[in-house]
This record gives structure tokens, C-alpha cells and sequence, in this order.
């Protein structure tokens, strides 16, 4: 087992909600270092059940996302449970992808003037609330990290480039890092013997995002260029199957964990000498939904 121990991603789906509040429980029984919720669900409500159902594990949103919510409303809801949970609560934070924003039907302004401002008013009213939990801004290249340090206590990607962590990290003063800024990053993660059927699952969960130009732009920069390229000639024609071929291994195995047992063991801890604080592993499996993931993650960290 590794040393170390990951954060897990967790989502309330419809139906499954109290379930998903006891399965938190037993993550935090089984020794994983934090749980977070990822953008779809209402994360803010089920940080609200983990504050309750559980006593020492680090949680929260990753990540929130500012154009759903007034910020002094978030700022209100996020005093609260800070509050409430004793200080285990972490407050992600993030502009989202353009086809939310479209669905949202709301406007926005340039993504590093819009969470400034909207950080800069959450903290204006939470000095009327009691104060508020770490600020982490989920980030992807570099003008965001900056702004991270500059206005957050922490930064959150999502299919980080193990091999750009380090040019990203080096972005954040020493200073910073040594005081306490939370470093996370959510990793999609499959484990199974058959690496190639646990390759094609990764696939699956990042076909969305290849189709993003601001994901297709940071994978550039980490070095894909030929890969990225390739997606975005298939994705022109409307070429599903040549988007899934542009992406390769080596590309695949950069951004996500794959494999057996032990394969993923020795990512998360490769993630770890990263520099990352928080590896959040987002479980998916080649044979069956939620539990099932949770089964084989479970399995994979025992003591």
C-alpha cells in the first residue's frame, strides 16, 4: 500500500444521495486523506452531509462553480460549513468550460477578471460572517495559477500533465508552497488487470474534455501538440473514432492512472514527488458503475 494516502472524488448522484453520504463515511474509516466533489451535483450540499457524517476528514468542492450562484451567496453557504466542519472544509473554486457557461444561458466577462472579483467579494462579505474556509482556484495554465497565489490559498487542476507539474508548480514562491497552499489535482483512474480495457475506459471519460480548445491548448504546451493537433482534425470532421485514436498512450498514461493495482499505487505516488498535495482519484471501472469503482479503489489501498 502506499504510504501516502490519495483524496477521492465523490459525487451525490439522483437516488443515491444517502448512499453516497455512507460511502464518504467509510472513506474516511479506510484512511484516505480528503474528498472532494466535482462540479456536477450539488457539491455544496453534500460537503453539508459530509460535515456531519464524518469527524476528522478533510473535504470539499472541486470545484464550485462561480456562475451558478451570487458570490455572497456561496460566501454565506461555504462561512457556514467552514464553521460547522471545524475547519476541514476547502472551498474550490472555478470558472468552468464554455458548453456550462452556454447552458447556463449567463454572462461572463474574461475568466481571470471574473474570479477576482468574485473572490474579492466573497471575501468582502464573509468579514461580516465569521470568515471563510482556504480559497482554492481550480486551475489549468499559467495565468490562472498565478492568479491562485495572488488571491487563493491553494490551486486544483483536473487531467493534469504529470510531466507539466513541475513548470506549473514553479509558478508558486517556495514561500507560499511552505505556508500551507494546497496543491490538488483530479486524476481519472481505473484499475484492472487489463491495462488496455483500463486505457479505453480513461478514453471514454476524456473524449469531453480533448474537445475543449482550453484543455487542447494546456496538453499543447505539456508537449502533445501532435496528439492535440490530430483531435482537432478529427473533431472538425466529426470523427469520433479518429478522436479516440489521436489519443495516446503516452498521452493517456500523463494524465490519468490505468491499470493494475500496483500500476496505480506507483502513480499516485509519482503524483506525490510531483509536488502534488492532494492526488484526488476520480474512480471509474470497466465492469460497473459507482460501487464497483469504489470496490476496486478500496481494494487497492487496504491496509
Amino acid at each position: 500500500m502506499t504510504e501516502r494516502m490519495p483524496a477521492i472524488a465523490l459525487v451525490a448522484v439522483p437516488g443515491r444521495r444517502a448512499k453516497t453520504v455512507e460511502l464518504a463515511v467509510e472513506v474516511e474509516q479506510r484512511g484516505f486523506s480528503g474528498i472532494y466533489g466535482p462540479s456536477f451535483g450539488d457539491a455544496m450540499g453534500l460537503c453539508l452531509s459530509i460535515a456531519h457524517a464524518t469527524n476528522t476528514i478533510e473535504f470539499g468542492t472541486s470545484i464550485q462553480p462561480i456562475y451558478l450562484q451570487h458570490p455572497v451567496a456561496l460566501a454565506t453557504t461555504a462561512s457556514y460549513l467552514h464553521e460547522i466542519a471545524g475547519g476541514r472544509f476547502r472551498l474550490g473554486v472555478g470558472v468552468t468550460h464554455g458548453p456550462v457557461i452556454k447552458q447556463l444561458q449567463v454572462e461572463t466577462g474574461k475568466p481571470l477578471s471574473d474570479m477576482r472579483n468574485y473572490v474579492a467579494t466573497m471575501r468582502d462579505a464573509a468579514e461580516r460572517m465569521g470568515g471563510l474556509p482556504d480559497i482554492v482556484l481550480a486551475t489549468l495554465r499559467d495565468k490562472m495559477v498565478g492568479l491562485s497565489v495572488e488571491v487563493g490559498n491553494g490551486a486544483v487542476w483536473a487531467n493534469a500533465s504529470r510531466s507539466r507539474m513541475g513548470h506549473s508548480l514553479s509558478l508558486i514562491p517556495n514561500g507560499r508552497r511552505t505556508e500551507g497552499f494546497w496543491i490538488g489535482n483530479m486524476i481519472p483512474t481505473v484499475i484492472d488487470d487489463d491495462i488496455e480495457a483500463a486505457r479505453a475506459r480513461n478514453r471514454k471519460t476524456l473524449q469531453g474534455y480533448v474537445a475543449l480548445p482550453n484543455y487542447r491548448n494546456y496538453w499543447i504546451d505539456a508537449g502533445y501538440e501532435e496528439e492535440m493537433s490530430a483531435v482537432s482534425v478529427a473533431l472538425e470532421a466529426r470523427d469520433k473514432d479518429g478522436v479516440v485514436a489521436a489519443m495516446s498512450d503516452r498521452w493517456l498514461d500523463d494524465c490519468t492512472l490505468s491499470g493494475p493495482a500496483n500500476r496505480v499505487r506507483d502513480g499516485v505516488e509519482a503524483w506525490f514527488d510531483a509536488g502534488v498535495t492532494s492526488p484526488i482519484l476520480v474512480p471509474s471501472s470497466t465492469s460497473g458503475g459507482q460501487n464497483k469503482a469504489f470496490s476496486e479503489l478500496f481494494d487497492t489501498f487496504s491496509s
